[in-house]
């Protein structure tokens, strides 16, 4: 029996396939938003609900001119390249001393079977040089995360199609966490950012899950610092009702995981600003 999130999925999506790859999956992801959202280029989701308004995009462009992260990006910049007691670095552990590699991530790590997130190879490089791990939602992580996508910005995101039966598993772990009803208020994350985007709820449009991952860490205006995208995971399913997981689960990578691929071909453009 087809379960109930392929058939949502095939409904979101015009189509009656609902055991498609990944890749037949971003291609119809892409082809829901360009229908949906004709007036809007596939290019500018990266930058949310501001490519919906035409008088917020303008106030955030310019709030962006200064953005309240300025000085927690420097100061991530100062962590990043810090010493560690051992005298390496956190440029040791990345390709490219971690310059401008941001869009690579998360990938699937076929020797360790699971889902690698930029915030878990930043803590495990500092566990493997006798550092301790920094917490995951926000403070310092999110300063060296921020500085790391800063110098990403204008790279397109390239996440390898998942090709194992393990990378699959977890895509598709991820896929069914997108589509799957949960909390008080039986939503998914396809329910607010497939079915009602471009939609008010209450002041606020709803974004298009397109483009999601592209700019994070984001300095919320909310909460007044940068703050990682599985803050913005625990925060959407406190919303809804459900109880949130924690930072870095391996739900939420999965999660992570499944929409990155979604925004590969899209620019980085992180850090952002929203309110």
């Amino acid at each position: 029996m087809i379960g109930l999130r392929s058939i949502t999925l095939a409904v979101l999506l015009g189509t009656t396939a609902v055991h498609a790859g990944p890749e037949e999956d971003r291609q119809r992801f892409r082809e829901f938003y360009q229908n949906r959202l004709s007036s809007i280029p596939l290019e500018a989701h990266v930058d949310g609900a501001y490519a919906m308004n035409a008088g917020a995009r303008e106030q955030w462009l310019e709030m962006e001119e200064f953005p309240p992260y300025e000085f927690e990006l420097d100061e991530g910049q100062e962590l990043f390249e810090a010493s560690f007691a051992d005298g390496e670095s956190l440029a040791s552990c990345f390709p490219e001393g971690g310059q401008g590699v941001r869009q690579g991530y998360p990938y699937f790590d076929e020797e360790a079977g699971e889902v690698v997130t930029l915030e878990l190879a930043i803590n495990r490089c500092r566990e493997a040089h006798g550092e301790q791990p920094l917490p995951y939602l926000s403070g310092d992580l999110a300063k060296i995360s921020a500085y790391m996508a800063y110098t990403s910005r204008g790279n397109v995101i390239n996440v390898p199609t998942p090709q194992s039966e393990a990378a699959l598993a977890a895509y598709e772990s991820g896929k069914q966490f997108y589509y799957s009803r949960r909390g008080q208020l039986n939503f998914a994350c396809s329910s607010c950012h497939m079915q009602n985007t471009g939609l008010n709820l209450r002041a606020e449009i709803l974004s298009a899950s397109l483009g999601h991952t592209s700019h994070w860490p984001v300095y919320r205006l909310k909460w007044e610092e940068l703050g990682t995208l599985h803050k913005r995971f625990q925060e959407c399913n406190s919303q809804v009702g459900a109880v949130p997981l924690e930072a870095q689960s391996e739900a939420y990578r999965n999660l992570e995981y499944f929409l990155t691929y979604m925004s590969n071909g899209l620019e980085i453009n992180g850090p952002g600003t929203r309110k």
